[in-house]
């Protein structure tokens, strides 16, 4: 598991003061309020937050020592870590970066049915892809089909509904 997480990408900047707006890439833009850092790639530079606010679906954000337009705008287009130590998740959450990758197999009969490659939001729940020689199968993240999540060994139990594996 990766120590720093996407979270999300300036797109643009914000106003005269440098703030610039971020895109968030989390299940809300609420979520990236709670920083106090953020990193650049790789940990090339760490943006410490003066002030941050949710505005139409983006985080608009002053980082410390940036403030002017001109200084925000060499920030246009860089992706944003968090530290995976900086944040708790509940229990029974997890980083979608952590779920691709993880093998799919049934809970009652071990079948393989392949490698989990994307994660939808869609809103009334998420959307697992799985992959398996080419062909894709989407499966609901609800708790009735996915039983079980192990990030340590790698793998998905789940129990499909009739007919999505055919």
């Amino acid at each position: 598991m990766k120590q720093d997480l996407e979270v999300g990408k300036i797109v643009t900047t914000h106003g005269v003061r440098g703030e610039v707006r971020i895109q968030p890439w989390c299940d809300s833009p609420d979520f990236l309020l709670g920083f106090e850092r953020l990193f650049t790639e790789g940990r090339a530079e760490t943006l410490q937050i003066e002030r941050s606010r949710v505005h139409k679906n983006v985080v608009v954000c002053k980082f410390e020592g940036i403030d002017t337009v001109e200084q925000a705008t060499r920030y246009i287009g860089k992706v944003l870590y968090m530290d995976r130590g900086d944040v708790q998740l509940p229990e029974g959450s997890f980083y979608v970066q952590d779920l691709v990758g993880l093998t799919v197999k049934d809970a009652d009969t071990g079948e393989c049915y392949g490698t989990l490659c994307e994660v939808s939001q869609t809103g009334a729940n998420d959307v697992y892809h799985i992959e398996k020689e080419g062909r894709v199968t989407l499966i609901p993240a609800i708790k009735e089909v996915v039983l079980t999540i192990d990030l340590a060994a790698g793998e998905m139990r789940i129990r499909p509904l009739e007919g999505l594996f055919a």
